[in-house]
Order: C-alpha cells, then sequence, then structure tokens
C-alpha cells in the first residue's frame, strides 16, 4: 500500500505521474507532474478546468482539484519512469458528487453500512485495428466461427502477450486470454477484486491496452459494435457480496436454488428491477444499442441479451449464475465507464437488498431460439434515449446514483443524443433521395 508517493517514485525510479480521472462519458484526463511536486498534490490536488473535459460544469466554476488516492498508484510496465494513479475530485473543498470515482466511493460506504463488501471481476471484449481504425489488423483473421482461433489469436501474440506479462507483473493474477467472438476481437481477464480496485484496474487497463497496442503500430477500440454483422464488445460483470472482512461469501448458500443465497436474490432481485434503467449506464453510447439490439451475427449469435431474463448457466440471458456464490451480468458493454459501472450495481443490488427484491421466475430456455415464448419479461431499450428516460423515471435508481450526478448525466447524455439525430447520415442519403 503506496502512501508516500514522493517517496515510493525515488525507491521506484519514477519521475513523472500521470494524475488521472474519469469524466462522465469514460475519458481518462491527466496532468504530468514530476515527482519532486507530487506530495503537494496528494496534498491539494492538481487543478483542472472542468468544463473542459465531460462534467456538467461551466468555465466560471473554480478549479476541481484531483487529488491523487496513493493506494492507487500502478508505475507503467512498459515506461517505469512514468508511474499513474487514480484521483478523487475535489472542488473547494467538498467531493465533486457528480465525478464518476466519488459516485463508486460513496456507494462503496453504503454497502459497507449494510455489512457488504462487493466485489467484482470485469470481462472487456476488445477489437484490434489498423491504425485508421476502418478495418480489423489481421488480414488473415476471416473464419466463419473464430471465437477461441489458435492461430489468430497468435497472431496477435505480441501484443496479448505484452499486456498478460504487465497484469502478471503488476499482481493483478491474470489467468486467460482469447480470440472472441468476432473477427479481430480478444478478451482478457484478471482476477476479481473490491469494485472500487477493479475500476482502477479496468481503467488503467484500457489505458495500457491502447498503449501497447500503438506501440506496435494497431489500434485497440472498446466500441461496442465497430463492425455490423460482427459480435459486439461487451464488458460483462461477475458480481459477489462478501463480509465486511472479506471471509465470507454472502451471496454462497448450498442449500439455496443455484448456490444462491436469499440475501444474494434479493442482490439479484435489484438488477431486474432497474434493468432496463441500468442500461442507461452500462451501454451509455448511440452505438451500445447495435450490440444489444443486433440481428443475427456472421457467427451465429450476438452473445448478447435483448430482454431482462435470469437463468442458470445459459449465456443467451441478461444474468447467468454460473456457479454457487456468484452471477454475471452480461448487460455491460465496452463502452462502459469503469466507475459508473460498478457503481450503479451496486446502487440497483443495494436498493434489491433493503427491499427484499424478488428477481422474478428463472427462464432456461435459448433466448435466441425461444425468446418469443416469454411474454412477461421486459425488452432491453431500443436506443439510447429510451435508456435514458427509463433512467429518468427511476427515481430510486437515480437516489441512489446520487441527484447531482444524475442531473449532470442526463443533462450530458441528452446533449449527445440530440447531436447524433441532427447528424445527417449516408442512410438517409441512400433511402430517402427519391421519395
Amino acid at each position: 500500500m503506496v502512501k508516500d508517493l514522493a517517496a515510493w517514485a525515488q525507491e521506484k525510479g519514477v519521475k513523472y505521474f500521470m494524475v488521472s480521472y474519469t469524466d462522465l462519458f469514460g475519458g481518462q484526463r491527466a496532468k504530468l507532474v514530476p515527482w519532486q511536486a507530487i506530495n503537494d498534490m496528494a496534498r491539494d490536488g492538481a487543478g483542472f478546468a472542468g468544463f473542459a473535459t465531460w462534467l456538467d460544469l461551466t468555465p466560471a466554476h473554480p478549479d476541481m482539484m484531483a487529488v491523487p488516492d496513493p493506494a492507487s498508484a500502478i508505475q507503467l510496465p512498459w515506461k517505469k519512469e512514468v508511474a499513474w494513479v487514480a484521483s478523487n475530485c475535489v472542488m473547494e473543498g467538498a467531493p465533486v458528487a457528480q465525478a464518476p470515482r466519488n459516485v463508486l466511493r460513496r456507494l462503496v460506504d453504503e454497502a459497507a453500512k449494510e455489512g457488504l463488501r462487493v466485489k467484482t471481476g470485469v470481462e472487456p471484449e476488445f477489437f484490434l485495428l489498423t491504425p485508421e481504425g476502418d478495418q480489423i489488423s489481421d488480414p488473415y483473421d476471416t473464419a466463419e466461427k473464430p471465437c477461441y482461433d489458435q492461430q489468430a489469436v497468435m497472431r496477435r501474440y505480441d501484443v496479448i502477450a505484452e499486456v498478460c506479462d504487465y497484469m502478471l507483473e503488476l499482481g493483478w493474477e491474470a489467468y486467460q486470454n482469447d480470440h472472441e467472438d468476432a473477427t479481430g476481437q480478444f478478451e482478457m481477464n484478471w482476477k476479481y477484486d473490491d469494485v472500487l480496485q477493479t475500476a482502477d484496474k479496468h481503467s488503467f487497463f484500457k489505458f495500457m491496452l491502447k498503449s501497447v497496442a500503438e506501440k506496435h503500430g494497431l489500434r485497440a477500440t472498446f466500441m461496442p459494435k465497430p463492425f455490423k454483422g460482427l459480435t459486439g464488445s461487451g464488458c460483462h460483470a461477475h458480481i459477489s457480496v462478501w463480509s465486511l472482512d472479506g471471509t465470507r461469501n454472502a451471496f454462497a448458500d448450498p442449500d439455496k436454488e443455484l448456490g444462491l443465497s436469499d440475501q444474494g436474490r434479493t442482490f439479484l432481485g435489484g438488477i431486474m428491477k432497474h434493468a432496463s434503467a441500468l442500461a442507461a449506464i452500462c451501454n451509455p453510447t448511440v452505438n451500445s444499442y447495435k450490440r444489444i439490439n443486433a440481428p443475427r451475427t456472421s457467427s451465429g449469435a450476438t452473445w448478447a441479451p435483448n430482454t431482462v431474463t435470469w437463468t442458470g448457466n445459459n449465456r443467451t440471458h441478461m444474468v447467468r449464475v454460473p456457479g454457487p456464490g456468484r452471477f454475471e451480468l452480461r448487460l455491460p458493454d465496452g463502452a462502459a465507464n469503469p466507475y459508473l459501472m460498478q457503481a450503479v450495481i451496486l446502487a440497483a443490488g443495494l436498493d434489491g437488498v433493503r427491499s427484499q427484491a424478488d428477481p422474478g421466475p428463472r427462464h432456461d430456455i435459448d433466448m435466441y431460439q425461444q425468446g418469443h415464448t416469454i411474454t412477461d419479461a421486459p425488452k432491453l431499450p431500443l436506443n439510447l434515449l429510451d435508456a435514458l428516460r427509463d433512467y429518468d423515471a427511476d427515481s430510486t435508481l437515480k437516489a441512489m446514483m446520487g441527484e447531482e450526478f444524475s442531473a449532470a448525466y442526463m443533462k450530458l447524455k441528452r446533449k449527445e443524443w440530440d447531436s447524433y439525430v441532427a447528424h445527417f447520415s449516408q442512410w438517409e442519403h441512400d433511402n430517402t433521395l427519391d421519395v
């Protein structure tokens, strides 16, 4: 656990720190600070003009200070003279309530009041593209069913192995990497952790992967659906809840259905109860809805949900329970903000525990083939606007996430939607020129 950043820098040979925070749209913002000044920053923060990033602030607001969290410091394995450190945003001595890491930290404290310590693991999927971003980087990656393709993963060994080596070096306990279901698509996995640590690692992973890909002349993207007809990039979350000391899995009960405890069922009940509103956070872009409402892909399945259902070990539903004591939420995609994604899982689950929410009936059918037979389950939103409306109508979830955050997020995301619908597309030209 790092406490004195300057002393740690001298010990590790770090010359500069990237004092970093994440804005509402998932953009990572940073200032490069020499180690000699880092303890001043740890006390007072590095100053930013919040309006210049995706936060609901004006040019007239005072400086927003990003105060480094020493416990999050990571020395860049590929450039050891630089370290990255996640920061908490403060303005005039008070936490900025809309800042994503602050939203998550507050909900971690809320969970602790209930005696709960939430742990998650994430499964980020991504594409490796040419630098222009218009095609996959491997011209030989053309299989109809490319998932787990041995040759294809080895052709991108240099990038995948380098990033995995770095995760092992950092102590993340990386355990598997594979070629995913779309051509040009991959996934890398590391061990689950407390939600704040998982969010920090997820943020750093995206930065690290993009940096290493660029070093190799490639471009990494977490865009949910970069190519029509190919499987989109999800970011599934595996969720378990533990006692505060981390010794007892509160979700595990061998005597209950699927090994999921009564408390686990109510937490799942909260996820199901708020699912449509969750989409506004877990699927935060216009492009996200090309993934969760996609037609059948070239590989035969989208591997993404479109209906609010849960099941056992069955990947065609929004939530699956693959084993005792945990469940997998398959809704989030690659565009999900690492901090807000964890925060909204906590918010929905906590409300489920408090309200003793029932997750509803379990379905074990193949949703891709027989989903039409389920008539009592809500459909997920068809587009970003529908998701924002569902979030806005969910007063409980908005309050759990924080009213200031919710107002800021809704305002900026509605502006994004308005920008999208004002855009003149090629589809309009192709389909309505001769009306």
